[in-house]
């Protein structure tokens, strides 16, 4: 499927870098929730109805892979670990909530987590490398449900006495992929309370922190992001509320002991993805928020926030070099951009 060939400049202000966006033809309709770049030339996308993408020449073809048998799956969740290596999740209660993964291009793909506790929800997972993730699911019966595989073959529950107690309905969203991260050793997991559950012995011990993040029924943390073991932020607002921009982001310098929220020069709306953007600056300090309203970046590790001209995207994720990096939303809706 041709690309569609409109590149636009985003307007910048101050040191805010000019973002270039690709539009492209995804060939799909459906709502993608997941995006996971490589490089400048691969890719690859997932959402409803089963679907899965991917790209080999920069986005101007797009192929649907087939998974078999999840063809009404929700694949909220991709995560590329090579040119032709990936995980998918698909959400939902019982059966539903999967991981499978290929190492062929999505020639071929294995189950390796079929879930068959009616109570558990899967949301999001996120990789450190080829052989070692997580993944996360809403709390059952005041516990967190955490899984980890440190083979990339196969999923082992963390025992709840290791994990702290959840709060009444505490899970997470799964709106992006995204509310996982991982660097040197520690994990992060934005919670749908404002809180970040973490570990800094690679998932042996856990603690929890609050973020100051407005929480409810469709409000909390939908996306997080570390650039190394200390700097971290966290992004959300309410979903039902794009346009509000209260208590939407905070900020870590001390790897998520401590938070600090945002009271001006915020995001500018609700925003469920976020990610950092090594190649925008000598000091590695900026980062780029998408939401259904638009976009915002900011180049001091989070602390300010300009609001920058794009279409509405649910998520996002930057190539290793930082240089080029993939959005994708509502309707099929994929965009390649690069600074």
């Amino acid at each position: 499927m041709p690309t569609v060939c409109c590149w636009f400049a985003l307007i910048a202000v101050a040191a805010v870098p000019v973002i270039r966006w690709q539009a492209q033809t995804s060939g799909v309709t459906g709502r993608l929730r997941g995006v996971s770049a490589v490089s400048a030339h691969t890719a690859w996308a997932s959402g409803a109805n089963g679907t899965v993408l991917r790209t080999a020449d920069g986005g101007r073809t797009w192929q649907k892979l087939a998974v078999p048998g999840a063809e009404k799956l929700d694949f909220r969740d991709v995560d590329a670990i090579g040119e032709r290596a990936a995980y998918i999740l698909s959400i939902g209660t019982g059966e539903s909530s999967r991981i499978y993964k290929t190492i062929d291009g999505g020639a071929h793909w294995a189950l390796q987590f079929a879930n068959a506790d009616p109570k558990v929800f899967l949301d999001a997972m996120t990789f450190r490398d080829a052989r070692h993730g997580i993944a996360f699911s809403d709390s059952v019966d005041g516990r967190f449900v955490v899984l980890a595989t440190s083979n990339g073959r196969t999923w082992e529950r963390i025992p709840a006495d290791r994990l702290p107690t959840a709060l009444p309905g505490e899970g997470a969203f799964a709106a992006s992929g995204t509310n996982i991260a991982m660097a040197a050793g520690r994990i992060w997991i934005g919670t749908t309370r404002g809180r970040v559950l973490r570990s800094t012995d690679d998932g042996k011990t856990w603690s929890i922190a609050t973020t100051g993040l407005a929480t409810g029924q469709s409000a909390g943390i939908f996306s997080i992001a570390f650039r190394d073991a200390l700097h971290g932020v966290v992004v959300g607002g309410d979903y039902r509320k794009e346009s509000e921009a209260v208590d939407n982001v905070a900020w870590t310098s001390d790897g998520g002991t401590t938070w600090s929220l945002v009271k001006d020069h915020g995001l500018s709306g609700f925003r469920s993805g976020v990610a950092f953007v090594p190649g925008a600056s000598k000091s590695r300090t900026a980062l780029l928020a998408v939401g259904p309203t638009g976009a915002d970046y900011s180049g001091d590790d989070g602390r300010t926030w300009t609001a920058i001209e794009a279409a509405g995207f649910d998520t996002v994720s930057l190539s290793r070099d930082g240089r080029t990096g993939w959005a994708a939303g509502p309707g099929g809706r994929l965009s390649r951009f690069g600074l």
